[in-house]
């Protein structure tokens, strides 16, 4: 169960951008992980996987979780057969969202200072700091950082994380 709640606070973490945050007023922190990654508009794709995969209860949950969230431009690079194909098994989408979740609020002060970080989904995900620049995994690049929920923190990312060995070769 709090796997799962990890996943749901990851989707709800891509939801929502700083600036969309500020934008529509919201004091940060008063709102849900996943409450503030809708309410920023740029995490639909997000939200509807934490849903398929039901997760969202989980990302509601007390928490903390620190959540690494794709946007839908990040979804949009994955080849539509692979994200239709993800969708529809729950299985994976669950590692999927799960490995996007890390236990524990984990600001960006402290992100930078790690080589990499246990996931819900039970897998590390490797961090590198590059040109003043978080990535993870070598591939996703972090562009906005501690957004602040009640239930833990956000940290956008421009690429989904894909979990090792569990997705089968799926392409990121």
């Amino acid at each position: 169960m709090k796997h799962f709640m990890t996943a749901v606070a990851l989707m709800g973490a891509v939801a929502l951008a700083p600036r969309a945050v500020q934008a529509q007023g919201m004091a940060m922190g008063e709102k849900d992980i996943v409450e503030t990654a809708v309410a920023a508009g740029t995490f639909n794709t997000l939200a509807k996987a934490l849903t398929v995969a039901g997760l969202v209860e989980t990302l509601k949950g007390a928490g903390p979780f620190t959540v690494f969230a794709p946007t839908d431009a990040a979804f949009a690079k994955l080849p539509p057969a692979a994200l239709a194909a993800l969708l529809a098994d729950k299985a994976k989408l669950t590692a999927v969202l799960t490995y996007h979740v890390v236990p524990g609020a984990v600001m960006a002060a402290q992100v930078v200072g790690l080589t990499d970080a246990a996931t819900v989904q039970g897998s590390k995900v490797a961090i590198k700091v590059q040109g003043g620049k978080v990535v993870l995994n070598g591939n996703s690049t972090v562009t906005a950082t501690d957004i602040k929920a009640k239930n833990g923190v956000i940290h956008v990312i421009d690429t989904v994380l894909m979990p090792p060995a569990a997705m089968g070769g799926m392409k990121h």
